[in-house]
């Protein structure tokens, strides 16, 4: 759903709701008007300490005709000199679960005694309004009157400038594009494999006119010598695929850059022969978050029309076991001419990786970008906020870490030292997919993969907390499930890049 953004002064167009944020101590001057007209309802709720104005905090009030909007949201910042982008992207998810049962409109009042731009503040809260209105039970066919209901028009109650209008709408954008890459997460495996994956890359390529797909079968990957991606997709009847999207705009600003965003796309990784534990084997549908990422990142950038080049190359398969499936001890040969022993057949995400990280340096790119739900210890180090990401680049590490910043997908860089690449020596090929030794999983990743990775700048960022959810994280993603985690650090990245 395309979210309506308007920008019209308090008063001048009618909605259902006026969203009022709150940081403590309260103050700004559109409170103090809102709550005059409401009769000092606001100051006795927060006197009362109904309205404490805490960080995702929401109050739902009725006006009863004393404003123009039938209801008023007071929505939590959490303390003054805290409040940032999260604080209020986290009030607009709070806002759109308040009006849950209603949906329609809703206006914000931005505050200009708030630090946070209010360019920025449109931003956000278009985003978490957006974000936080997601549902995943779009499977669910029994009490259809109790979904939850969306806002389908935002309005942002203040002057108009061209600052503002171009922050929201692309708040806007670049939230529905997170939201298609969660409805790709969270489609069961029985809906989504390789092929019908494929299937969505070529239909949003159709949508927009620079944006190219072109698919690659197992008779192409074979032809590639892809012998990593084909080895991982054996064990399953539904066959491995490479995808790749071109984004080609008219006028580059820089045409000797090209960069390159490669994704993990696991349809369904149940371990292989190195099969994994029942419990919560059902969230590894959300192996291909990555991949999500990345195709509907490149689609942002092609939808903003940014003037970088960019391609994206997702590998994607099923990992299952079977009785054609890859054996720890099978040795393997990458698309690179590199050979890998496999010791362990549940570290397959670096195999696909390996072979499409190569696909994507053969066909130009400059800077490299790879998404993975890669490892359960970064997920135990970091949470399900931060991903930890690795570059052999400080300039391009840099960047990343500032594009985390601002776009809301968040990530913090680790150690790349070349003494860790020993720890994946083979005895029997020139490395191995993994160690024995419970130590440093996550940058033992990082060097295999660095070994097909080409030359230039890249990064390899690994989202296996924040990529896929377990439960609500308390702010603004408050469902289990897809985050749609990168499409937003992608599309800060190619404008970065412009």
């Amino acid at each position: 759903m395309a979210v309506q953004i308007e920008i019209a002064l308090p008063g001048e167009t009618k909605v259902d709701a006026l969203a009022l944020p709150f940081a403590q101590p309260v103050g700004g001057e559109g409170a103090r008007i809102v709550d005059e007209k409401l009769s000092g309802r606001l100051t006795r709720l927060a006197e009362s300490g109904e309205l404490r104005g805490e960080r995702g905090e929401a109050l739902l009030l009725h006006t009863d005709g004393d404003l123009d909007a039938p209801r008023v949201v007071a929505v939590g910042l959490g303390e003054r000199a805290d409040v940032d982008a999260d604080a209020l992207r986290t009030a607009g998810a709070a806002a759109a679960t308040a009006l849950a049962r209603v949906g329609g409109s809703l206006a914000w009042l931005l505050d200009e005694s708030l630090r946070v731009p209010l360019p920025e503040q449109a931003r956000a809260l278009v985003e978490g309004t957006i974000i936080g209105g997601y549902s995943p039970g779009r499977w669910k066919t029994q009490d259809e009157g109790k979904r939850p209901l969306e806002v389908e028009r935002i309005v942002l109650a203040h002057f108009e400038t061209p600052e503002l209008r171009d922050a929201a709408e692309l708040g806007a954008l670049l939230a529905e594009r997170t939201n298609r890459a969660r409805d790709l997460a969270n489609m069961p495996p029985n809906e989504l494999n390789p092929a019908a994956l494929a299937e969505h890359a070529v239909a949003l390529a159709a949508e927009h006119e620079q944006l190219s797909a072109e698919v690659f079968g197992p008779r192409e990957i074979d032809a590639l010598g892809m012998g990593a991606l084909a080895a991982v997709g054996r064990g399953s009847q539904n066959e491995p695929r490479l995808i790749v999207l071109r984004y080609e705009p008219p006028q580059p600003t820089h045409r000797d850059v090209l960069l390159g965003l490669v994704g993990k796309a696991i349809t369904f990784d149940a371990g292989g022969l190195s099969i994994k534990p029942a419990a919560r084997m059902e969230d590894m549908k959300g192996d291909m978050a990555g991949g999500a990422g990345t195709l509907e990142g490149i689609g942002a950038v092609a939808a903003l029309q940014l003037p970088v080049r960019a391609i994206a190359v997702l590998a994607a398969a099923e990992n299952l076991p079977g009785g054609h499936a890859f054996r720890p001890g099978d040795i393997l040969r990458a698309a690179n001419g590199k050979t890998i022993e496999v010791i362990n057949t549940d570290a397959e995400g670096r195999l696909v990786l390996a072979d499409a990280l190569w696909y994507a340096r053969r066909e130009g790119a400059t800077h490299v970008l790879d998404l993975a739900t890669l490892t359960g210890a970064m997920e135990l180090a970091l949470g399900d906020l931060y991903a930890g990401f690795f570059a052999n680049d400080d300039e391009w590490r840099d960047r990343v870490a500032a594009a985390g910043e601002r776009s809301g997908d968040l990530l913090w860089p680790f150690p790349l030292h070349a003494r860790y690449r020993r720890y994946v020596d083979s005895a029997f090929a020139d490395m191995k997919n993994g160690s024995t030794l419970r130590q440093g999983s996550p940058v033992l990743a990082a060097k295999f993969l660095e070994e097909f990775a080409g030359e230039g700048p890249w990064a390899h960022v690994d989202m296996a907390g924040p990529g896929f959810l377990e439960r609500s994280r308390g702010d603004y993603y408050r469902v289990p499930g897809g985050t749609g985690y990168g499409v937003r650090l992608i599309a800060e990245l190619a404008r970065e890049l412009t």
